[in-house]
Protein backbone atom coordinates (compact mmCIF):
# COMPACT_ATOMS: atom_id res chain seq x y z
CA UNK A 1 0.00 0.00 0.00
CA UNK A 2 1.68 3.97 -1.26
CA UNK A 3 1.14 6.78 1.05
CA UNK A 4 -1.62 8.18 -1.43
CA UNK A 5 -3.58 4.74 -0.89
CA UNK A 6 -2.98 4.82 3.21
CA UNK A 7 -4.38 8.59 3.14
CA UNK A 8 -7.29 7.12 1.42
CA UNK A 9 -8.20 4.61 3.33
CA UNK A 10 -7.60 6.88 6.67
CA UNK A 11 -10.05 9.45 5.02
CA UNK A 12 -12.57 6.17 4.04
CA UNK A 13 -12.50 5.21 7.65
CA UNK A 14 -13.15 8.50 9.34
CA UNK A 15 -15.91 9.34 7.53
CA UNK A 16 -17.08 5.17 8.11
CA UNK A 17 -16.87 6.21 11.48
CA UNK A 18 -19.56 9.18 10.88
CA UNK A 19 -21.84 6.72 9.43
CA UNK A 20 -21.65 4.09 12.16
CA UNK A 21 -22.37 7.31 14.72
CA UNK A 22 -25.35 8.45 12.95
CA UNK A 23 -26.42 4.99 12.11
CA UNK A 24 -26.86 4.08 16.23
CA UNK A 25 -29.37 6.64 16.48
CA UNK A 26 -31.63 4.23 15.02
CA UNK A 27 -31.92 1.50 17.10
CA UNK A 28 -35.09 1.90 18.89
CA UNK A 29 -37.22 2.66 15.64
CA UNK A 30 -35.00 0.76 12.52
CA UNK A 31 -35.87 -3.08 13.73
CA UNK A 32 -36.72 -4.97 12.08
CA UNK A 33 -34.08 -3.35 9.17
CA UNK A 34 -30.57 -2.87 10.22
CA UNK A 35 -29.48 0.67 11.42
CA UNK A 36 -27.70 2.42 8.73
CA UNK A 37 -25.87 5.70 8.37
CA UNK A 38 -24.68 7.65 5.37
CA UNK A 39 -22.22 10.50 4.29
CA UNK A 40 -21.68 12.32 1.10
CA UNK A 41 -18.74 14.03 0.85
CA UNK A 42 -17.41 16.13 -1.97
CA UNK A 43 -14.03 15.87 -3.64
CA UNK A 44 -12.87 18.69 -1.59
CA UNK A 45 -13.50 16.72 1.37
CA UNK A 46 -16.59 18.63 3.20
CA UNK A 47 -20.01 16.90 4.68
CA UNK A 48 -22.70 17.93 1.93
CA UNK A 49 -24.86 15.49 3.59
CA UNK A 50 -26.08 13.05 5.95
CA UNK A 51 -28.86 11.07 7.30
CA UNK A 52 -29.62 7.59 8.65
CA UNK A 53 -32.79 5.30 8.79
CA UNK A 54 -35.20 6.78 11.56
CA UNK A 55 -38.07 4.04 11.52
CA UNK A 56 -39.02 1.01 9.38
CA UNK A 57 -40.62 1.35 6.55
CA UNK A 58 -39.64 5.21 6.10
CA UNK A 59 -36.63 6.70 3.68
CA UNK A 60 -33.09 4.52 4.33
CA UNK A 61 -29.97 6.21 5.11
CA UNK A 62 -29.12 7.45 1.48
CA UNK A 63 -32.46 8.60 0.72
CA UNK A 64 -32.19 10.73 3.58
CA UNK A 65 -28.82 11.76 3.34
CA UNK A 66 -29.43 12.60 -0.64
CA UNK A 67 -32.38 14.92 0.85
CA UNK A 68 -30.28 17.00 3.10
CA UNK A 69 -27.72 17.98 0.81
CA UNK A 70 -28.28 21.63 0.07
CA UNK A 71 -29.50 22.89 -3.50
CA UNK A 72 -26.89 25.19 -3.95
CA UNK A 73 -24.28 22.10 -3.05
CA UNK A 74 -26.43 19.62 -5.83
CA UNK A 75 -23.45 20.55 -8.52
CA UNK A 76 -20.88 18.99 -6.04
CA UNK A 77 -22.42 15.32 -6.60
CA UNK A 78 -20.95 14.03 -9.49
CA UNK A 79 -17.63 14.05 -8.10
CA UNK A 80 -18.76 13.45 -4.53
CA UNK A 81 -18.36 10.40 -2.75
CA UNK A 82 -21.30 8.33 -0.40
CA UNK A 83 -20.12 6.61 2.15
CA UNK A 84 -22.94 3.97 3.36
CA UNK A 85 -22.42 1.79 6.78
CA UNK A 86 -24.75 -1.36 5.02
CA UNK A 87 -24.78 -2.36 0.88
CA UNK A 88 -27.70 -0.14 -0.39
CA UNK A 89 -30.62 -2.33 -1.12
CA UNK A 90 -31.32 -3.26 -4.66
CA UNK A 91 -35.18 -4.32 -4.45
CA UNK A 92 -38.25 -3.02 -4.10
CA UNK A 93 -39.81 -3.45 -0.09
CA UNK A 94 -41.46 -0.64 1.56
CA UNK A 95 -39.17 2.16 -0.13
CA UNK A 96 -37.43 1.94 -3.85
CA UNK A 97 -33.87 0.38 -4.35
CA UNK A 98 -30.91 2.93 -2.57
CA UNK A 99 -28.97 1.52 -5.57
CA UNK A 100 -31.41 3.32 -8.27
CA UNK A 101 -31.21 6.25 -6.11
CA UNK A 102 -27.31 6.50 -6.05
CA UNK A 103 -27.26 5.72 -9.83
CA UNK A 104 -29.62 8.65 -10.78
CA UNK A 105 -27.83 10.83 -8.53
CA UNK A 106 -24.28 10.49 -10.11
CA UNK A 107 -22.08 10.24 -7.00
CA UNK A 108 -18.53 9.45 -8.47
CA UNK A 109 -17.61 6.77 -5.78
CA UNK A 110 -18.84 4.81 -2.84
CA UNK A 111 -17.47 3.19 0.08
CA UNK A 112 -19.68 0.58 2.40
CA UNK A 113 -18.47 -0.83 5.33
CA UNK A 114 -20.27 -4.40 4.61
CA UNK A 115 -21.86 -6.35 2.71
CA UNK A 116 -25.94 -6.61 3.46
CA UNK A 117 -26.68 -10.58 4.34
CA UNK A 118 -29.93 -10.01 3.64
CA UNK A 119 -30.86 -12.92 0.78
CA UNK A 120 -32.45 -9.84 -1.40
CA UNK A 121 -29.58 -8.10 -1.78
CA UNK A 122 -25.75 -9.96 -0.50
CA UNK A 123 -24.22 -8.06 -3.15
CA UNK A 124 -26.40 -7.10 -5.68
CA UNK A 125 -26.79 -3.53 -4.82
CA UNK A 126 -22.98 -3.19 -5.16
CA UNK A 127 -22.71 -5.24 -7.79
CA UNK A 128 -25.71 -2.52 -9.72
CA UNK A 129 -23.86 0.24 -8.96
CA UNK A 130 -20.42 -0.99 -10.56
CA UNK A 131 -22.16 -2.00 -13.16
CA UNK A 132 -23.64 1.52 -13.50
CA UNK A 133 -19.80 2.46 -13.75
CA UNK A 134 -19.89 3.34 -10.03
CA UNK A 135 -16.49 3.16 -8.41
CA UNK A 136 -17.26 0.69 -5.33
CA UNK A 137 -14.98 0.12 -2.44
CA UNK A 138 -16.18 -2.35 0.36
CA UNK A 139 -14.94 -3.54 4.11
CA UNK A 140 -13.93 -0.10 5.94
CA UNK A 141 -14.46 -0.74 9.21
CA UNK A 142 -16.02 -3.47 8.90
CA UNK A 143 -15.87 -5.42 11.68
CA UNK A 144 -17.50 -2.60 13.43
CA UNK A 145 -20.36 -2.32 10.84
CA UNK A 146 -21.43 -5.91 11.59
CA UNK A 147 -20.65 -5.82 15.18
CA UNK A 148 -23.71 -2.85 14.85
CA UNK A 149 -26.47 -4.87 12.89
CA UNK A 150 -24.91 -8.38 14.98
CA UNK A 151 -28.94 -8.78 15.94
CA UNK A 152 -30.03 -8.45 12.37
CA UNK A 153 -27.17 -10.55 10.58
CA UNK A 154 -27.66 -13.23 12.84
CA UNK A 155 -31.26 -13.31 12.59
CA UNK A 156 -30.91 -13.67 8.11
CA UNK A 157 -27.72 -15.71 8.59
CA UNK A 158 -28.58 -18.18 11.69
CA UNK A 159 -32.41 -18.23 11.26
CA UNK A 160 -32.64 -17.61 14.86
CA UNK A 161 -32.19 -14.46 17.28
CA UNK A 162 -29.31 -13.26 18.62
CA UNK A 163 -29.07 -14.48 22.39
CA UNK A 164 -27.23 -12.80 25.22
CA UNK A 165 -27.12 -14.47 28.19
CA UNK A 166 -26.98 -12.04 31.62
CA UNK A 167 -26.19 -11.64 34.85
CA UNK A 168 -25.10 -10.58 37.92
CA UNK A 169 -23.08 -12.71 40.35
CA UNK A 170 -21.43 -11.90 43.71
CA UNK A 171 -17.65 -11.61 44.58
CA UNK A 172 -15.74 -14.81 44.84
CA UNK A 173 -15.41 -17.97 44.46
CA UNK A 174 -17.67 -19.75 43.09
CA UNK A 175 -19.76 -16.83 42.75
CA UNK A 176 -23.04 -16.72 43.42
CA UNK A 177 -26.49 -15.29 41.73
CA UNK A 178 -28.87 -15.58 43.99
CA UNK A 179 -30.24 -17.17 47.46
CA UNK A 180 -31.86 -20.64 48.00
CA UNK A 181 -35.34 -21.13 47.61
CA UNK A 182 -36.54 -20.97 51.27
CA UNK A 183 -39.62 -20.03 52.54
CA UNK A 184 -38.37 -16.58 53.80
CA UNK A 185 -36.72 -15.94 50.43
CA UNK A 186 -35.75 -12.85 49.01
CA UNK A 187 -33.84 -11.72 45.71
CA UNK A 188 -30.07 -11.33 45.93
CA UNK A 189 -29.35 -7.10 45.19
CA UNK A 190 -26.10 -7.05 43.45
CA UNK A 191 -26.86 -4.30 40.68
CA UNK A 192 -27.02 -0.92 41.66
CA UNK A 193 -29.26 1.86 40.73
CA UNK A 194 -26.51 2.92 37.77
CA UNK A 195 -25.80 -0.27 36.31
CA UNK A 196 -29.86 -1.24 36.80
CA UNK A 197 -30.28 1.14 34.57
CA UNK A 198 -28.16 0.15 32.03
CA UNK A 199 -30.25 -3.46 32.22
CA UNK A 200 -33.37 -1.34 31.46
CA UNK A 201 -31.42 0.40 28.09
CA UNK A 202 -30.30 -3.18 27.31
CA UNK A 203 -34.00 -4.69 27.60
CA UNK A 204 -35.07 -1.13 25.22
CA UNK A 205 -32.63 -2.32 22.42
CA UNK A 206 -33.78 -5.92 22.24
CA UNK A 207 -37.09 -7.84 21.06
CA UNK A 208 -37.68 -10.34 23.58
CA UNK A 209 -36.49 -11.77 27.53
CA UNK A 210 -36.95 -14.93 29.28
CA UNK A 211 -36.53 -15.88 32.79
CA UNK A 212 -37.18 -19.51 33.96
CA UNK A 213 -40.08 -21.00 35.87
CA UNK A 214 -38.41 -20.95 39.29
CA UNK A 215 -37.54 -17.18 39.10
CA UNK A 216 -40.36 -16.11 37.54
CA UNK A 217 -42.35 -17.75 40.18
CA UNK A 218 -39.96 -16.30 43.54
CA UNK A 219 -39.25 -13.07 42.02
CA UNK A 220 -42.23 -12.59 39.98
CA UNK A 221 -39.86 -10.12 37.62
CA UNK A 222 -41.54 -7.36 35.46
CA UNK A 223 -38.55 -7.38 32.97
CA UNK A 224 -39.64 -4.13 31.04
CA UNK A 225 -38.24 -1.13 30.17
CA UNK A 226 -39.41 1.38 33.39
CA UNK A 227 -36.04 3.24 34.27
CA UNK A 228 -35.22 4.20 30.39
CA UNK A 229 -37.37 4.76 27.26
CA UNK A 230 -38.57 2.48 24.72
CA UNK A 231 -40.29 -0.24 23.70
CA UNK A 232 -40.71 -3.79 26.61
CA UNK A 233 -39.39 -6.60 25.51
CA UNK A 234 -41.97 -9.64 24.61
CA UNK A 235 -41.49 -11.44 28.11
CA UNK A 236 -41.26 -15.61 28.41
CA UNK A 237 -40.70 -17.77 31.17
CA UNK A 238 -39.27 -21.16 29.75
CA UNK A 239 -40.63 -24.29 31.76
CA UNK A 240 -39.30 -27.52 32.51
CA UNK A 241 -42.96 -28.98 31.56
CA UNK A 242 -44.69 -28.36 27.83
CA UNK A 243 -47.52 -26.01 28.90
CA UNK A 244 -50.60 -25.20 26.57
CA UNK A 245 -49.90 -21.63 27.63
CA UNK A 246 -48.32 -19.54 24.51
CA UNK A 247 -46.12 -17.67 27.25
CA UNK A 248 -44.35 -20.69 27.80
CA UNK A 249 -42.12 -23.13 25.97
CA UNK A 250 -40.49 -26.55 26.74
CA UNK A 251 -36.74 -25.85 25.66
CA UNK A 252 -34.18 -22.95 24.20
CA UNK A 253 -34.13 -24.64 20.79
CA UNK A 254 -38.12 -24.14 20.80
CA UNK A 255 -37.98 -20.80 21.56
CA UNK A 256 -35.63 -19.53 19.19
CA UNK A 257 -37.67 -21.25 17.19
CA UNK A 258 -40.99 -19.63 18.18
CA UNK A 259 -39.00 -15.82 18.08
CA UNK A 260 -37.87 -16.83 14.52
CA UNK A 261 -41.17 -17.01 12.82
CA UNK A 262 -42.28 -14.06 15.20
CA UNK A 263 -39.57 -11.87 13.17
CA UNK A 264 -38.26 -11.42 16.85
CA UNK A 265 -34.27 -10.39 16.11
CA UNK A 266 -32.74 -10.33 19.42
CA UNK A 267 -33.25 -12.49 23.00
CA UNK A 268 -31.95 -11.51 26.00
CA UNK A 269 -31.65 -14.73 28.74
CA UNK A 270 -31.69 -13.37 32.45
CA UNK A 271 -32.03 -16.51 33.97
CA UNK A 272 -32.00 -18.16 36.55
CA UNK A 273 -28.52 -20.47 36.54
CA UNK A 274 -30.85 -24.18 35.33
CA UNK A 275 -32.18 -21.57 32.48
CA UNK A 276 -29.10 -20.06 31.31
CA UNK A 277 -26.47 -23.68 31.66
CA UNK A 278 -29.80 -24.74 29.00
CA UNK A 279 -29.06 -22.07 26.79
CA UNK A 280 -25.08 -22.54 27.22
CA UNK A 281 -25.56 -25.96 26.82
CA UNK A 282 -26.91 -25.97 23.80
CA UNK A 283 -24.92 -23.68 22.42
CA UNK A 284 -27.68 -21.73 21.61
CA UNK A 285 -25.73 -17.97 22.67
CA UNK A 286 -23.81 -15.05 21.09
CA UNK A 287 -22.56 -12.83 23.79
CA UNK A 288 -22.62 -13.06 27.80
CA UNK A 289 -23.04 -10.03 29.90
CA UNK A 290 -21.71 -10.44 34.01
CA UNK A 291 -22.28 -7.75 36.06
CA UNK A 292 -20.10 -8.60 39.43
CA UNK A 293 -20.75 -7.00 42.77
CA UNK A 294 -18.47 -6.36 45.51
CA UNK A 295 -21.13 -8.41 48.01
CA UNK A 296 -19.75 -11.72 49.61
CA UNK A 297 -22.27 -14.70 50.32
CA UNK A 298 -21.19 -18.36 51.48
CA UNK A 299 -23.99 -19.95 50.03
CA UNK A 300 -26.58 -19.73 47.08
CA UNK A 301 -27.45 -20.65 43.64
CA UNK A 302 -23.82 -20.61 41.93
CA UNK A 303 -23.52 -18.77 39.01
CA UNK A 304 -23.40 -20.52 34.97
CA UNK A 305 -20.01 -22.35 33.94
CA UNK A 306 -18.20 -20.24 31.60
CA UNK A 307 -17.67 -21.42 28.22
CA UNK A 308 -14.12 -22.39 26.75
CA UNK A 309 -14.72 -20.59 23.30
CA UNK A 310 -15.54 -16.85 24.48
CA UNK A 311 -13.34 -13.63 24.34
CA UNK A 312 -14.11 -10.34 26.23
CA UNK A 313 -15.13 -7.45 23.92
CA UNK A 314 -15.78 -4.68 26.76
CA UNK A 315 -14.91 -4.55 30.74
CA UNK A 316 -16.67 -1.64 32.08
CA UNK A 317 -16.58 0.17 35.80
CA UNK A 318 -19.50 1.35 37.33
CA UNK A 319 -19.32 2.57 40.95
CA UNK A 320 -18.14 -0.75 42.69
CA UNK A 321 -19.71 -3.12 39.79
CA UNK A 322 -17.60 -4.18 36.89
CA UNK A 323 -19.45 -5.43 33.63
CA UNK A 324 -17.21 -7.92 31.11
CA UNK A 325 -19.05 -8.51 28.00
CA UNK A 326 -18.01 -11.80 25.83
CA UNK A 327 -18.54 -12.94 22.78
CA UNK A 328 -18.23 -16.09 20.78
CA UNK A 329 -14.57 -17.04 19.46
CA UNK A 330 -15.81 -17.24 15.81
CA UNK A 331 -17.32 -13.66 16.11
Amino acid sequence: MNLNDMKQADIDEKYMRRCLQLAYNGMLKAKPNPMVGAVIVSKEGRIIGEGYHVQCGKGHAEVNAFASVKEVDSHLLHDATLYVSLEPCSHYGKTPPCADLIIRKGVHRVVCGCIDPFAEVHGRGVQKLRDAGIEVTVGVLEKECLELNKRFITYNTHHRPYVILKWAQTMGNPAYIGYLPSKDYHPLNISTPFTKMLVHKLRAENDAILVGRTTNDLEHPQLTVREWSGKNPEKIVLSQQKSTSSAQYPSPQSVLDHLYQEKKQSLIVEGGASTLQSFLDAGLWDEIRVETGSLLVDKGVKAPQMPSNIHITRIEQWDDNKIVTYQREER
